[in-house]
């Protein structure tokens, strides 16, 4: 199944024309169904729904969110209305069955004693462990998205000033604000790790590089972040952007203004953002009900 999902992947490239990372976004997904199936021992290209509702079962076992499972049933119609397109099957078996249905649920984030255990789970004995834990301090403190942090270039960074320049969703350009401790962290990175890749490879622009002194991926962020997710023993089903949702979160429960959180986050639309103000009162009230001897 993987050579078809790279097929599909040029489909989406040369006849739909769409960008770099949505089509890395469908393939994600594509490859987790590809997974499931061989680890099922279930037939390359399921046609009935009782093997696709099984998989969806998997995904909510997974503690997998609503909004995941409604992208990823996206990502799979359109993979089989693709085969059914190029005749390699003779119906859609997602015409059959519902997408899943919105929830209402709050974004998954990290407590600060979690936050804590994550970061300082890389071996910063090693190089890739100084790299791995700069990455982490860097996502805490500046809330970047992982398509922004891999795309970060020594250029924009600012350290003498305290700040990072990025470039977000429709082009739009940013400054970040970013902490000692993580700029501590980038110069132990850069001295360590980072001038010696480019001194064996060759010069890179990109902040982040990977063994080969080449730039870093989004999958091998996902992957990196899943390792020393296990390994902190954090039972939380985390992604890149839990990072993102966890800086906007103590943000505002230190007192920041939504509006700076805005900002920060490079959220055009205020209202994407009060998704943490609800966060906000959910701890409270989870903080009360633990400490209030009426409650």
């Amino acid at each position: 199944m993987i050579d078809t999902i790279e097929d599909y992947g040029r489909y989406l490239k040369l006849d739909r024309g769409l960008s770099r990372n949505t089509i890395i976004s469908y393939q994600q997904d594509l490859m987790e169904y590809s997974y499931y199936l061989e680890e099922n021992n279930t037939n390359e290209y399921p046609l009935d729904t009782f093997q696709i509702t099984n998989f969806f079962a998997n995904q909510d076992k997974k503690g997998k969110s609503k909004n995941s499972e409604i992208r990823m049933f996206s990502s799979m119609r359109k993979f089989y209305q693709w085969q059914e397109i190029i005749g390699k099957i003779q119906f859609n078996p997602m015409d059959e069955m519902d997408s899943p249905k919105k929830g209402s649920h709050l974004p998954v984030v990290l407590s600060s004693k979690e936050i804590d255990r994550l970061i300082e789970t890389p071996d910063t004995s090693t190089p890739l462990g100084v790299r791995d834990r700069a990455i982490f301090e860097v996502m805490y403190a500046t809330g970047l998205r992982v398509s922004e942090l891999v795309n970060l270039k020594m250029e924009d960074l600012h350290l003498e000033l305290s700040l990072i320049k990025t470039l977000g969703k429709g082009d739009k350009e940013r400054l970040l604000p970013i902490g000692d401790t993580a700029i501590t962290c980038l110069r132990k990175y850069f001295e360590e790790t980072r001038n010696k890749l480019v001194s064996k490879y060759g010069n890179s622009k990109e902040v982040f590089l990977n063994f080969r002194g080449q730039k870093l991926t989004r999958q091998s962020i996902w992957r990196m972040i899943k390792k020393y997710i296990q390994q902190a023993g954090i039972k939380k089903d985390v992604t890149p952007h839990t990072l993102r949702h966890s800086f906007a979160t103590s943000l505002l429960e230190n007192g920041a203004d939504l509006r700076v959180v805005q900002e920060l986050l490079g959220h055009s639309d205020i209202t994407t953002t009060q998704i943490y103000t609800h966060i906000n009162q959910t701890r409270m009230k989870q903080v009360y009900d633990n400490a209030h001897p009426r409650a």
